[in-house]
């Protein structure tokens, strides 16, 4: 049975692409540096990927891969790297400002609230996730949020979940007047569903912890990483076939 579903936000509830070339368009505009093009974009993307990719992998800081991914971007198109750490702060805010959602996700979400414990589970920056959730309504629907920098640790890591939970426990402990009766006593990892686009972060780790892995992969990206999934989507509507066949 599953009793909670763990929601990654970027690309998943929300379309973070969307939200990125905004942000980044407008941070560009405000900094007086050239008009953001769809080349810069591809530029940064690469470096961007790479470094968050290095973060999951344990072989870099946070803070290198948020303020260094711009140094590194504006030492290659010679602007100014000193202005990095300021334009990622901005940027940060900028990110949150900008609402995208996925298949009709806020509907689905305030569907299942009441019937499943449902939680945030984030890697980005408690600045850019705080915005995302206040803006589009899911901060009154989560039961929780997980966001990494809070924690300490970044998906996949075991260590993330492991926080979350005990964290789902506690919670359940002090409210379980607004659960069903089904739903009492502690969870397990295997009632736990993690949803998300990312192999090397959401999927992996929910292998890691014992999870039920969801991979939502709406562009067909092909799974040649080894990471074991149990169910794969295209549509985020499809958690209702899911959920249905898994009580």
């Amino acid at each position: 049975m599953i009793r909670v579903i763990l929601w990654d936000l970027d690309n998943t509830l929300l379309d973070f692409d969307v939200a990125e070339k905004e942000a980044l368009t407008t941070d560009f505009k405000e900094f007086g540096l050239p008009e953001f093009t769809e080349d810069m974009l591809s530029e940064y993307m690469v470096i961007n990927r790479r470094r968050w990719q290095a973060l999951e992998r344990g072989e870099m800081e946070k803070q290198e891969v948020l303020e260094g991914r711009f140094r590194e971007f504006f030492g290659l198109k010679g602007f100014d790297t000193s202005i990095a750490a300021a334009f990622n702060d901005r940027y940060q805010e900028l990110l949150g400002e900008t609402i995208c959602y996925r298949d009709n996700s806020y509907e689905l979400v305030k569907e299942l609230k009441g019937k499943y414990l449902q939680c945030m589970a984030s890697n980005g920056t408690k600045k850019a996730q705080t915005g995302k959730l206040l803006n589009s309504g899911f901060d009154k629907l989560f039961d929780l949020s997980f966001i990494s920098e809070e924690i300490g640790v970044e998906k996949p890591a075991i260590g993330f979940f492991d926080v979350a939970l005990e964290e789902v426990n506690k919670w359940l402990l002090e409210n379980e007047t607004k659960i069903r009766e089904e739903y009492l006593g502690k969870v397990k990892p295997s009632e736990i569903l993690m949803v998300g686009d990312s192999l090397t972060s959401d999927m992996r780790g929910a292998n890691n912890a014992g999870l039920i892995a969801c991979w939502y992969n709406p562009k067909n990206i092909t799974n040649d990483l080894g990471v074991s999934i149990d169910h794969e989507i295209k549509n985020l509507n499809e958690i209702y076939d899911i959920l249905n066949s898994c009580k």
